[in-house]
């Protein structure tokens, strides 16, 4: 006999694949070359200024001044203008839960916990369930604008958006004919470069999985912490060194916060892991700015001591609810930090074992290591060849990570056309680029003429 799992879900792969396929005739592929700028968007001061709500003042001017470096930054620091620009643009019908921040610089490396150094996505604030098509054009886009602040020709920037959708599209089709439990884990590691066929990555990718594996809590203890002797009792602990105004100490009330938040940190912990944790001590915690678009929100690195020498770094991040909710109605989460914890849980192939959420005085935070063999490709300094190859990178991962919450023979049969979605894609990715510059050379002016107030680090 045959029968689903899940009863009411269709699970036949032929009658998933027809599925995708009619989905594909009433949304086709050239529906996605649409206008750059969404009807109802907000200007830019608008958006900024509603963006800044809840963060703390004194660091507003830093994120404004770090948004206004260049067109790429502006970009980073704007997924919710982008999501104001997509609402009501057309798409596929298939939700999958998106990353809803997918611009080129935020895949990277990171550390798996038996050493392995794997590549995937690594941001996820703004995760939230939504049209796959988001996270596909915001990477798109975010090639074209990285090319540029490169100098890439733009033909090379054309070539490199239309390559990320192409190897997302091809990668989808694949994954939709492959075993279930292969396409689940598929595409994580420095073989991924020989499947999308990034040769020319592999110096780069090199690099930056050796300078990852250097990355680590040990490191961060031996050059941002001091050892503090305490003469009456004979100990000794390591304090975290200031270095305003991206770190530095916080009071002692918050200090006792964080720590309290820790523990119901423990709990959101897969059941293995809260006996890892526990075995650990609070040594420190200090206040440290992060980001681009997370500037202004209040995130804490706490420095534990383990096993003799052993030193530990976690970071507890303010979690806000994602700068796409607005624009994705029905959307409705308990918890903002656990909204990132089941999103990365959901998307990545492997997760950071120590992943939880807390809620300190009142606010939700994400908790995670820091600097967990952490490492990146920097895109806006590639070649045109390189960022070719790292966008067929970047697009093969997104397709893994989105075929974890859409089936694969939906996605497949939605895909299994010819390369016109490439293409529209990619001239929407130019378009947008061009608005986002626009969008940039505003918000410089606006800060010029001191309506805005920015400084830079």
């Amino acid at each position: 006999m045959e029968r689903a799992l899940v009863p009411g879900e269709l699970s036949d792969p032929d009658e998933l694949h027809a599925r995708g396929r009619e989905l594909g005739e009433r949304t086709p592929p050239t529906a996605h070359d649409h206008e750059a700028r969404g009807a109802d968007r907000p200007t830019i001061s608008e958006f900024i200024e509603t963006s800044n709500t809840g963060r703390l003042e004194d660091l507003v001017p830093l994120r404004i001044g770090r948004m206004i470096a260049s067109p790429f930054a502006f970009f980073r620091g704007a997924a919710g203008l982008m999501a104001a620009d997509l609402a009501g643009t057309p798409h596929s019908g298939l939700p999958a839960q998106i990353c809803g921040d997918a611009h080129a610089a935020n895949f990277g490396l990171y550390g798996t916990p038996d050493g392995q150094i794997v590549m995937d996505i690594n941001d996820f604030d703004e995760t939230i369930r939504g049209p796959w098509e988001w996270d596909l054009k915001r990477l798109a886009a975010s090639l074209v604008l990285a090319g540029r602040a490169g100098a890439v020709s733009e033909e090379d920037c054309r070539d490199a958006a239309e390559d990320a959708v192409k190897s997302y599209r091809r990668v989808a089709r694949r994954l939709g004919e492959a075993p279930f439990l292969r396409s689940w884990t598929a595409l994580a590691d420095e073989d991924a470069l020989s499947t999308v066929k990034a040769h020319d990555l592999t110096d780069e990718f090199g690099e930056a999985a050796e300078k990852a594996r250097r990355n680590t809590s040990a490191r961060v203890s031996a050059r941002w912490t001091e050892r503090i002797d305490d003469h009456t009792t004979g100990l000794s602990r390591h304090r975290f060194v200031e270095d305003p105004p991206v770190l530095r100490h916080v009071d002692e009330a918050t200090a006792d916060a964080v720590a309290d938040g820790l523990v119901s940190y423990v709990h959101t912990l897969h059941e293995s892991r809260r006996n890892l944790i526990a075995r650990y001590r609070i040594a420190d915690v200090a206040f440290r700015v992060v980001g681009t678009g997370s500037v202004g929100l209040r995130s804490y690195l706490v420095l534990l001591h383990g096993n003799t020498e052993e030193d530990l770094v976690l970071q507890v991040k303010q979690a806000r609810p994602s700068a796409l909710t607005p624009y994705l109605p029905g959307h409705r989460t308990e918890h903002e930090g656990r909204r990132i914890v089941h999103g990365a849980r959901l998307v990545q192939a492997e997760t950071d074992i120590l992943l939880g959420w807390t809620t300190v005085a009142g606010r939700p935070f994400v908790v995670r290591q820091f600097r967990n063999m952490k490492g990146s490709i920097e895109p806006t300094e590639l070649s045109g060849k390189d960022l070719d190859d790292y966008g067929r990178l970047a697009g093969a991962l997104l397709a893994r990570a989105h075929i974890r919450s859409v089936h694969p023979r939906l996605l497949a049969g939605y895909l299994d056309g010819d390369d016109q979605l490439d293409e529209a894609i990619g001239r929407y990715a130019v378009r947008y680029a061009d608005q986002t510059e626009a969008d940039h050379a505003e918000l410089v002016t606006a800060v010029k003429n001191g309506r805005l107030p920015a400084i830079t680090d």
